[in-house]
């Protein structure tokens, strides 16, 4: 697909099939998502990928109980690396999160060119999930991703008119 054409396909999906995909793949998605921009190149973001049963449904646990998240064959928890930011200071946590979710959005878009589905998650404890993950003190989760087949057709998004959303030169929406 033409990049136009994937970013206005890509939806979030709440029904996952039961049809499986390598692993190989979901590898590769992480890497085209680690292309992403990164403050200083400093790439902090970490990729868990979870595929176990028990350890998927304590994820959707700890997402308010959003069960759907544990039926994907994957889940994906992209991290946020605040040890690797140190150079930028205190401003560096915010640009581990900003890297971080650079690299969903690649993620999610690759993942639609792939025939995949996939559905950003950023309701969820963040405090259990470090937890269920065993994660440093340092790694952040930022977005849960469940990722595999769609198992459902999307309703077509209900946009904002993008003339209402763009400002000039300030809090104006006059071009002059």
């Amino acid at each position: 697909m033409e990049l136009k054409e994937v970013i206005e396909k890509r939806r979030s999906i709440r029904k996952f099939s039961d049809k499986k995909f390598d692993i190989g793949r979901l590898i590769n998605l992480l890497y085209l998502a680690n292309l992403a921009p990164s403050a200083g190149n400093l790439q902090a973001r970490e990729f868990i990928i979870v595929d176990k049963k028990e350890i998927k449904e304590k994820i959707a646990r700890a997402a308010f109980q959003q069960d759907f998240i544990s039926r994907a064959p994957f889940i994906v928890v992209f991290c946020a690396n605040e040890r690797r930011i140190l150079p930028y200071g205190k401003r560096g946590k915010l640009y581990c999160i900003e890297d971080t979710s650079a690299s969903v959005e690649n993620f999610l878009l690759a993942a639609c060119n792939e025939g995949l589905a996939t559905c950003w998650i950023g309701a969820f404890d963040e405090d259990e999930v470090s937890e269920i993950l065993n994660l440093p003190h340092y790694i952040k989760p930022v977005a849960i991703v469940p990722v595999g087949y769609a198992d459902e057709k999307p309703e077509e998004k209900d946009l904002r008119k993008i003339e209402e959303m763009v400002h000039y030169n300030g809090w104006s929406h006059s071009p002059t």
